[in-house]
């Protein structure tokens, strides 16, 4: 079995790679194969900490702020891995293959999260009302430019978080990674999977406009579809808002 782990992919092929494309490597799995997995189950599953004694206890910022240093880290993460990889000694006149297009697909869709994130809007309501004191914002209003960052968000995530995880494996595959970095990778996948399945069926991904302020009808948010899959919405008032 050791032996098998220490074993290249592909025992017909030598693993041998330079600096530059093992360091790549490292950084791209820490960035995407880590990081950015762990920021979205985050994300999706803890809107409310457990011991919160939500709705009486709104707006926890853990999930907010975990969410953000996972994923801007594993962008700048990213950056690094990106310039290793341009700067490597590769023979010239070499044709893309297939790790080469999806790895630029997601670096891509990395810049539109990023992008998406600084143009996403003000928050509003009570916690960050507007500068004339009103309760207006474009998250806590689900305005347009809210409902559009919305979508494109989610929907980019995943497919950037799919799309990451083939460019992983292909990555391996191609500087023919040792078995126990693919395996590694895949155990690890596993076990996210096998937790939200859990965390799913518990009713744990919370809808991020209740979390925030909670399940108030009459609050802008909560007259409108939850926007992503799978997404748990409770009906009734907040203590807050019935004060």
């Amino acid at each position: 079995m050791l032996e098998w782990l220490l074993s290249p992919m592909d025992t017909a092929r030598v693993h041998d790679v330079g600096w530059h494309l093992s360091w790549h490597a490292r950084i791209m799995v820490a960035a995407w194969g880590i990081l950015v997995p762990s920021g979205i189950f985050i994300a999706r599953y803890f809107k409310v900490t457990p011991g919160q004694d939500w709705p009486t206890r709104l707006d926890s910022r853990f999930w907010w702020n975990t969410h953000r240093i996972c994923q801007y880290s594993a962008f700048v993460l990213m950056l690094v891995g990106l310039w290793l990889i341009l700067n490597a000694p590769f023979e010239r006149g070499a044709m893309p293959g297939p790790h080469w297009w999806m790895g630029w697909t997601v670096v891509a869709l990395a810049v539109l999260q990023i992008a998406g994130g600084i143009l996403r809007g003000t928050k509003g309501g009570p916690t960050e009302p507007a500068a004339d004191g009103s309760l207006n914002g474009d998250h806590f209003d689900m305005t347009p430019r809210r409902l559009a960052f919305e979508y494109i968000h989610k929907s980019a995530g995943y497919v950037a978080l799919a799309l990451s995880a083939a460019t992983l494996i292909s990555g391996l595959w191609q500087a023919n990674g040792y078995n126990w970095m693919w395996l590694s990778l895949v155990l690890w996948w596993g076990c996210l999977i096998v937790a939200s399945v859990a965390m799913q069926r518990r009713g744990m991904v919370l809808d991020t406009y209740q979390a925030i302020w909670g399940p108030d009808p009459s609050l802008p948010g909560n007259q409108r579809r939850p926007i992503g899959l799978g997404i748990t919405r409770h009906s009734g008032k907040s203590p807050q808002a019935g004060e």
